[in-house]
């Protein structure tokens, strides 16, 4: 075991000068959007642009599927239905039997919220669901990599709710009590959608580097007008955040380096499928297969870099 160990060493030693990030990909990206009621039609207008230009990011940048994609908003006839309690439950169900281990999961809630602790919600058409029932509806999606972000205000008690091993809670504000008009949302979608929060310019986005690019939008847009900030977003765990990321864009137009590129993406999915088997594995057998699968990655990142693809 300790000479696995010492194994393992050197393979991340090689991983590091090779240039593979140490973040794990996965194999395929599946999206839930859900938006409340507005109130009124400036909110509207505002959520439904963020609305959308996730959903363009999904199927565009990230390569969602139709079938892995679904939005839920306060109108019945705009996308995939409209946004009651009993809809969300349901796309849940759907996308529990779409996602395989290693799968990235983003949820996405957009809307006012309110509440307290367990029982805090965003505002639905209908009965409000509450942030325990999110939490129950995630359960199935233990091997997944989950990003849950609640991007409504007053939404900062859904993180202790809804954390937990392999799930990232992003949340607008820190409390509930923090009420006031937020602007974390456009610039989180913003995030999403455009190259602008890409930090390290790899043809990722990390579920950190959304989260970061966003927080610092905001207290820029509050002192360029100011403003006292009144909204303080929270992460739960930015060390799996920095894991975590939606699809990966091939940033290179020679076919050779995008192929190499996609190898090392399903490189990654099987690492974070294993990661997922890991409790019901020996563990010099889970050590060995990673071992190996390390050490393919490093390969695939020189082949990368050698070919001109930089990281």
């Amino acid at each position: 075991m300790k000479a696995l160990g010492r194994r393992l060493a050197g393979v991340l030693a090689c991983l590091a000068a090779a240039g593979t990030p140490r973040a794990v990909a996965a194999q395929s990206t599946h999206v839930l959007i859900v938006s409340g009621l507005s109130g009124d039609p400036a909110f509207k207008t505002r959520f439904g642009s963020a609305v959308s230009a996730v959903r363009s990011a999904a199927a565009t940048r990230w390569g969602v599927s139709d079938s892995s994609l679904i939005v839920l908003t306060e109108d019945s006839t705009a996308f995939n239905g409209r946004s009651t309690r009993d809809n969300i439950a349901r796309a849940f169900a759907a996308l529990s039997r779409r996602t395989r281990p290693g799968d990235v999961l983003l949820v996405l809630l957009v809307g006012h919220g309110s509440g307290e602790g367990a029982g805090s919600k965003v505002n639905l058409p209908g009965p409000d669901a509450t942030a325990s029932e999110y939490a129950a509806w995630l359960a199935p999606f233990g091997a997944q990599q989950v990003v849950f972000v609640n991007a409504a205000t007053g939404s900062g008690d859904f993180v202790p709710v809804i954390a937990g091993s392999g799930r990232v809670v992003v949340t607008a504000t820190r409390s509930a009590v923090e009420k006031n008009d937020a602007e974390f949302l456009q610039h989180f979608a913003r995030a999403l959608s455009t190259d602008d929060a890409d930090a390290n310019k790899d043809g990722r986005l990390s579920a950190l580097e959304a989260f970061r690019f966003a927080r610092a939008e905001v207290a820029k847009s509050y002192e360029s007008t100011n403003r006292m900030l009144t909204e303080h977003a929270v992460l739960s765990d930015s060390t799996a955040a920095a894991r975590m990321s939606f699809g990966t864009r091939a940033a290179t137009t020679d076919p050779r380096v995008a192929r190499l590129l996609e190898e090392r993406q399903a490189l990654e999915s099987q690492v974070a499928a294993l990661r997922a088997r890991k409790a019901a594995m020996e563990p010099a057998a889970y050590e060995a297969e990673l071992e190996r699968l390390l050490l393919a990655l490093a390969e695939k990142s020189a082949a990368i870099k050698a070919a001109g693809g930089g990281k």
